[in-house]
């Protein structure tokens, strides 16, 4: 019974990775929560799906959210606004660009669909696609958070 318990124990102990290479270095996943009003003209946007919004408010992210409506119904998206392939600099912040976002410091493309880094260079280094933020629908509202 004690090699039996012993094994589970060092089975469960070697199935609990912890990889902490695929940790962005470059941005911190700050904690906060932020509701975006779909009635006020501001967010009114987000009731077209594929209409992407930058919400740049303090306390939201590092440097803001894109936000965007990905599906019908209640599917929701939100990244972050700062360039996940360099620390936050002057340049940094992204821009939005039909459904891609835009770091004017490597002119790096992401989609705003997927997070994903579509321009990603062969040379071999390390790149990281967007940051993700939960975005939830709650009746009006569009819920984003860390």
């Amino acid at each position: 019974m004690r090699i039996l318990y012993f094994a589970l124990l060092t089975l469960f102990l070697l199935a609990c990775e912890n990889d902490p290479t695929n940790r962005n270095p470059f941005l911190q996943e700050v904690p906060f929560r932020f509701d975006l009003n779909l009635n006020l003209p501001l967010y009114n946007g987000l009731n077209t799906i594929g209409n992407p919004v930058y919400v740049g408010n303090n306390g939201v992210g590092t440097r803001g959210a894109f936000v965007m409506r990905s599906g019908i119904g209640d599917e929701f998206v939100a990244w972050e606004a700062s360039c996940p392939n360099h620390a936050p600099n002057s340049c940094s912040t992204m821009t939005i660009e039909g459904q891609n976002a835009i770091c004017s410091c490597e002119d790096f493309e992401y989609s705003l669909f997927t997070g994903q880094h579509l321009n990603r260079p062969d040379d071999g280094a390390r790149y990281y696609d967007l940051l993700f933020y939960r975005a939830v629908l709650s009746g009006n509202t569009v819920v984003i958070s860390n």
